[in-house]
């Protein structure tokens, strides 16, 4: 899948030459490292020391998942990209101009959730026009007369709730969802929101980390020691886009069933091992789906939509220049 390398087994993962070498049931699977920029793992899988030497010094982001598909954390090599002028630079923005950002980012959200329930009703759905006249106009008023970030997470949040309201018009009953169940998930639409909400936060850790940018200093969530917040700010507009259209698309083809794709417990869903495959597979595909950028006058895939977004942070930060997140409506 490109410059992204999946291990979906339980095994061990070390050196070979100038290879990855994957071990699994007393087998060897070897994987370039030639143009490898990510690798995941998504199941318990042994590592050393001098791997990650190997991985560092081929600046590759690892991904670790646990057994039950939570993300466990990011081995993140040392930083090539450092910039202290940015750093400082960053700090100040975050402290002084947080929320033009923050607002900005909020608002971005609302526009590609009314593009995506859009190509609904184009077919037809005309239930969820009401949705999207209050995501064009009612929220982003709201939006922007807010004067904290608190009041700005509540507007967030209470698109969302607005946005899975609609699901019930589009897609088959065993997909609807009463609310947002993230730890852990309780049905199988929360498990593959979980899932695809969290391979896009990752994908944006390694677009971030191709930048001068740093991770912690974020500007509409809260800066955290324990996560990469900037990631979060930055992969929030791009989930209706690339997590949700993925989604329906999946569930409207029949590619993820029910009683097929998932593992369902006594106190929470999982996608199965076949699930998550396809659910990879389409994600991935969706990553490198391209479209005309007006500004570039070139296609772009929006896996380099991500870091387009990273550099408009970058122009804010060192030019104030205004920021404009990824919008699905305006192609850029």
């Amino acid at each position: 899948m490109g410059s992204t390398r999946y291990i979906m087994s339980m095994g061990e993962v070390s050196r070979k030459d100038n290879s990855l070498c994957f071990r699994s049931n007393g087998k060897n699977v070897y994987l370039p490292i030639e143009n490898t920029k990510e690798l995941y793992c998504l199941n318990e899988v042994s590592i050393n020391s001098k791997l990650l030497d190997f991985l560092s010094s081929n600046h590759v982001v690892v991904h670790f998942f646990n057994y039950y598909g939570g993300y466990s954390g990011t081995f993140y090599p040392r930083d090539q990209y450092q910039s202290g002028k940015l750093l400082i630079k960053q700090v100040l923005a975050q402290r002084e101009k947080r929320m033009p950002v923050a607002k900005a980012i909020v608002q971005g959200i609302g526009i590609n959730i009314a593009e995506v329930l859009y190509h609904y009703f184009k077919h037809g759905k005309s239930e969820v026009k009401g949705t999207i006249d209050w995501l064009r106009k009612d929220f982003l008023i709201k939006v922007e007369k807010a004067e904290t970030i608190t009041e700005l997470m509540a507007h967030e949040g209470e698109a969302w709730i607005q946005f899975y309201g609609t699901f019930r018009h589009f897609l088959p009953e065993e997909f609807l969802i009463n609310k947002r169940v993230k730890r852990p998930p309780d049905n199988p639409m929360n498990a593959v929101i979980s899932f695809g909400n969290t391979l896009l936060y990752t994908k944006t850790i390694s677009a971030i980390y191709r930048t001068h940018l740093d991770q912690r200093i974020s500007f509409l969530h809260e800066p955290a020691e324990r996560r990469f917040s900037l990631s979060l700010d930055i992969s929030e507009v791009f989930k209706p886009v690339i997590v949700y259209r993925t989604i329906f698309d999946l569930i409207n083809n029949r590619r993820l069933q029910v009683e097929k794709h998932f593992e369902k417990k006594v106190n929470y869903c999982l996608l199965n091992e076949e699930g998550r495959k396809r659910f990879i597979e389409a994600f991935e595909n969706r990553l490198e789906s391209v479209f005309m950028h007006p500004k570039l006058k070139r296609k772009v895939s929006y896996r380099t939509a991500i870091k387009l977004d990273c550099y408009k942070l970058i122009q804010f930060i060192l030019e104030d220049k205004e920021f404009h997140p990824f919008s699905l409506k305006e192609g850029m």
